[in-house]
């Protein structure tokens, strides 16, 4: 892959982390332990915020992933080995990873 293409490779997983790290406190705030009165807040209150937590704990995992995958990426450029199919050690297809660029198989390993 041509260094142009990493560098633009290595600008868009960068934003991507940016923004999720960005958003990391608003995850972190919604995800933490509900605290409700029994008296003053009526049952479905109390599911649809222990709902709404679950909701934001999983999004919080979802994240993760996504910036360890990100970290992965970032990682295979500087060792030259983004673009690189782990499966098979061919090419993958930069349209393919203009869609997701920590993706980490060709078209046909993915199958």
């Amino acid at each position: 892959m041509k260094q142009q293409e990493l560098e633009r490779f290595r600008k868009l997983l960068e934003e991507l982390r940016e923004d999720l790290l960005s958003t990391s406190a608003v995850r972190d705030e919604t995800s933490s332990t509900v605290h409700l009165d029994q008296q003053s807040v009526g049952r479905l209150s109390r599911m649809d915020a222990l709902q709404s937590q679950a909701l934001a704990k999983a999004g919080k995992e979802r994240a993760n992933r996504q910036l360890l995958m990100i970290e992965t990426a970032l990682k295979r450029i500087e060792n030259d080995e983004f673009g690189e199919c782990m499966e098979c050690g061919e090419p993958i297809n930069p349209k393919r990873l203009e869609i997701d660029p920590t993706t980490l198989y060709c078209i046909d390993c993915a199958h």
